[in-house]
This record gives structure tokens, sequence and C-alpha cells, in this order.
């Protein structure tokens, strides 16, 4: 059977990549087999850029089938920050909440209480050398007036989906059903099934 690496040392975003993709006709492995392997510095400027490049540098790194995600939060009124920094916004060890604070300083700044925001997750499948797949999902919301909800993890507490009244840390298993990276997991999911 075929392997497919994915390419994350986030432990709560495999957990979600690993449920999306559960019963694809491949063998999910994942960067734990390779601990001697560094982590790519992330460079880009787009989160499609990024994608990409961790694909690649995987793929050279451990010879399989490659998929690696880039992911963040773009709050409009903050100009699309934090973006591709979303998980270095305000330093390396800087806690989700510390980073909640942080954004909620910039809004008061910036006279906007809360504003439209979205979720990005650009996923690119590489072989060898060529990029063999790439997609894009995004969920659309606002910055939620306070943090709200234990589920979910990174910046869920504080993005409001309002279809569902809440934020994603409140949606529970719902939250799959709508995220940016459930969009762009099931299109690979998609993809994967009608090859292989």
């Amino acid at each position: 059977m075929t392997k497919l690496l994915i390419a994350t040392t986030n432990r709560d975003k495999l957990r979600e990549i690993r449920q999306l993709l559960n019963g694809v006709p491949l063998e999910l492995v994942t960067l734990e087999e390779w601990p001697e392997v560094p982590a790519p510095e992330e460079t880009g400027r787009t989160f499609e850029e990024n994608a990409r490049a961790k694909a690649l540098y995987y793929a050279h790194a451990t010879g399989l089938l490659t998929v690696a995600e880039d992911s963040g939060l773009e709050i409009d009124a903050l100009g699309g920050a934090p973006g591709v920094e979303s998980a270095r916004f305000g330093g390396a060890e800087t806690t989700y909440r510390e980073k909640f604070a942080m954004i909620y300083d910039r809004l008061r700044a910036h006279g906007a209480p809360t504003s439209s925001a979205r979720f990005v997750c650009a996923l690119a499948m590489v072989s060898g050398d060529d990029v063999v797949f790439e997609t894009r999902g995004t969920v659309e919301g606002r910055i939620a007036p306070e943090p709200k909800g234990a589920g979910g993890f990174g910046y869920d507490p504080i993005f409001f989906y309002p279809p569902f009244g809440h934020t994603l840390a409140e949606a529970g298993v719902r939250k799959s059903t709508v995220s940016h990276r459930g969009e762009a997991f099931r299109a690979l999911r998609s993809f994967l099934e009608a090859r292989f």
C-alpha cells in the first residue's frame, strides 16, 4: 500500500487530518518516524508558498508521497494579520491566551472591537519533485467579542462562526464540517480516492 506522509508536528492538526482522511486507500504515516529530520523554516509570504515548500522539503527528506498544509487566521481590520505568522504571532513561545490579548489590544487601537475574519488552509501534496495536488480551504466569520469555548485549538475560541451562532471552539464535532482544514482535506480525499 502506498504511504502518505502527513507533514505536521502539530498534534491537534494531525488528529483532525487523520479523521478527515480516515479510510483513504493509503497508509498514513507521520513525522514521528523521522525524528532526525529538522523542521524547515517557513519563509513564504503566502500560505500556498509555505505549504508547497514544506511538502517538497519533507518529500525530499523521506522519499514519500507527502502532504503539508499551512494555515492561519486573517483579520480584516488588522490588514490580514496575523496571516502566515499566525503560529508565530507575538513570538514562538507566546501562548494562545496571550495572542488573543494582543489581537484584542490591536483591534481596540484600530477602533474596531470586532472584525470580519477568516481561517485559511493551503494544502500541497508532492511526489518526488512534483506538486501533484494543491487546494485552499477557507471559512468566513468574525472575531468574537471575547474568547469562548474549550474545544478546538489555536484561534478557535475567538473565531465566531455566524451560521452556528458561536465560536469554533464551541462547535464540537461540527467544526470539521465547515472548517478551512476540513474543506481542504475533503478535496484531497476526493483526489486520492479517484487515483488510488
